[in-house]
């Protein structure tokens, strides 16, 4: 097994990082870049950058925020936000992307990953997948796919579909649980199973993340990176204590 990413996200609205409990009342951290550059010196792996207006707003994750990321740090930059054409993901990777997480376009049109796929490779297409526990009778796993930002129930099982991302050309999965956001509840560790048993794809747990418990919890479950924002920017870990935690957990992390 790789060691286990330990990742920040940065949540944008407005050019400024904010954080909320599922999606909602979102409240002002900070200015990306400044932050970015901060977890990166205290030895982040890689940053998230998700815009969590552009769907809403109808438009492309800012290319001058991805820049002004871009400019301060030299780990790998995820970014995702209004992504529905490979056109689309070309911009953002030419702002400075590394990888494009999509979500709500890839449920209403699966062959974009795909497309995003063929063209710029796998390792750049990044299946955003957002879930809930409270799910219909046809969701076997137990799981649906949320769409929206949260807004938007879909009846897709959550584990079929991570199955078909995998098949259509997904590299990665950025599983979030919408009941456990912002909540520092802990991952859903059934979730992260649910998704781990049908595809070999990376996944990166999100949602709940608040301690080097819930963390080793996740790895235990079947993630192969963490991901966590409101304990990085409110200061109740700096990113190398954590990992020092974790190490002492018996959590193999990259140094």
């Amino acid at each position: 097994m790789l060691n286990v990413r330990v990742i920040p996200c940065l949540e944008v609205k407005d050019g400024r990082v904010v954080k909320g409990i599922r999606f909602a009342n979102l409240a002002d951290q900070g200015d990306p870049a400044r932050l970015a550059r901060r977890y990166e010196h205290e030895g982040a792996d890689e940053i998230v950058i998700l815009d969590v207006s552009a769907t809403a707003d109808g438009r492309l994750a800012r290319a001058e925020t991805i820049g002004r990321v871009r400019d301060e740090i030299s780990i790998p930059l995820t970014v995702g936000g209004g992504v529905r054409t490979a056109e689309d993901a070309r911009d953002l990777l030419q702002a400075g992307a590394d990888r494009v997480a999509v979500n709500t376009a890839a449920v209403e049109r699966p062959a974009l990953l795909s497309e995003i796929s063929a063209r710029f490779g796998a390792q750049c297409a990044v299946l955003a997948l957002d879930a809930s526990g409270s799910a219909p009778d046809a969701c076997s796993s137990g799981f649906e796919v949320l769409t929206h930002s949260g807004r938007n129930r879909t009846g897709l099982d959550a584990a079929e579909w991570a199955r078909r991302a995998a098949e259509l050309g997904a590299g990665e999965i950025l599983l979030t649980s919408f009941d456990r956001d912002g909540t520092r509840s802990g991952y859903d560790l059934a979730l992260i199973g649910a998704i781990r048993r049908v595809v070999p794809l990376p996944i990166v747990a999100s949602g709940g993340g608040a301690n080097p418990g819930h963390m080793r919890a996740a790895v235990d479950a079947g993630a192969d990176a963490v991901l966590a924002a409101s304990i990085f920017h409110q200061g109740d870990w700096s990113i190398g204590r954590l990992k020092d935690r974790l190490q002492q957990l018996g959590v193999a992390v990259r140094r």
